[in-house]
């Protein structure tokens, strides 16, 4: 007798089903959105045949299973567990000149390729740096910090680089803590230190004018505006491939960062 749920064998005894195996996403992308942490899916990466591909991505269940396609290249047929790194990219960790240029030059690839890696060193390198160098960027704070004894300006300089860095700090945790509430499942290392990494970084264009030009002048404050949008482009973005959250989701979690740093930052010297 056959049932629904059971099924009996010769013996008597009944015998659970087996699950099916994941179905393969038709569109081949293992972000992952319906996907709760610590599932797997079954997708196909096309890659041609004189790439090597790692055999395992840092992640507890993730397998590669390789098949000729007869086009000149091959199918692997990964299982990828949500959190995990990016199937499509190696897992090795990136030294800090082609982390820093990846992240302007190929941003998906790179945070993909670093979602399992912590960036503290250089996150806080630049940050600090950053820090350093605004107390120029403000007419009135430059005079002052000019104008006073070394060691009075040295005490300006390190208290702006150590403000930088805490800064960093809370705001990337904050988009952390809201990328994993909308149902990301994201590693909190990588997140707050790329967080940190690029709200510094897109800045640079407007704090470099700004060390020789007035805060108030039309092109510093034109090109202050212009890097805040590319810096809600590149949180967004490296929300969505760190967390596996749809471009809505990302923008969401990224937006409270977003405001912090237009208020904090961007509106005393553009405002």
């Amino acid at each position: 007798m056959r049932s629904n749920r059971f099924s009996f064998g010769r013996g008597g005894g009944r015998q659970m089903p087996v699950a099916p195996p994941p179905t393969p996403e038709p569109d081949g992308y293992p972000g992952g959105y319906d996907d709760q942490p610590g599932h797997a899916r079954a997708f196909g990466v096309q890659v041609p045949d004189e790439l090597a591909v790692e055999p395992s991505y840092n992640g507890v269940g993730s397998a590669t299973a390789t098949a000729g396609n007869g086009g000149g290249g091959t199918t692997h047929v990964t299982t990828y567990r949500a959190g995990t790194a990016h199937p499509q990219v190696s897992a090795a960790r990136l030294a800090w000149r082609p982390l820093l240029a990846g992240i302007f030059q190929h941003p998906h690839r790179t945070f993909a390729q670093m979602r399992g890696h912590q960036v503290w060193a250089v996150a806080a390198i630049v940050s600090a740096v950053y820090g350093a160098l605004a107390v120029f960027g403000f007419g009135s704070t430059r005079d002052s910090v000019l104008n006073s004894t070394f060691s009075l300006a040295l005490t300006y300089v390190l208290s702006s680089a150590v403000g930088m860095v805490i800064a960093g700090l809370m705001f990337g945790g904050v988009t952390h803590v809201l990328g994993r509430r909308l149902g990301g499942d994201g590693a909190w290392a990588p997140t707050i230190g790329f967080a940190m990494i690029i709200s510094c970084l897109t800045d640079a264009p407007r704090l470099l004018f700004s060390l020789f030009l007035a805060s108030n002048n039309g092109f510093v404050q034109l090109l202050g505006w212009a890097t805040w949008l590319y810096c809600a482009w590149l949180l967004t973005a490296m929300v969505r491939q760190l967390h596996d959250l749809p471009w809505g989701k990302a923008a969401g979690a990224a937006s409270i960062q977003l405001i912090l740093l237009l208020v904090v930052i961007k509106l005393p010297i553009l405002g």
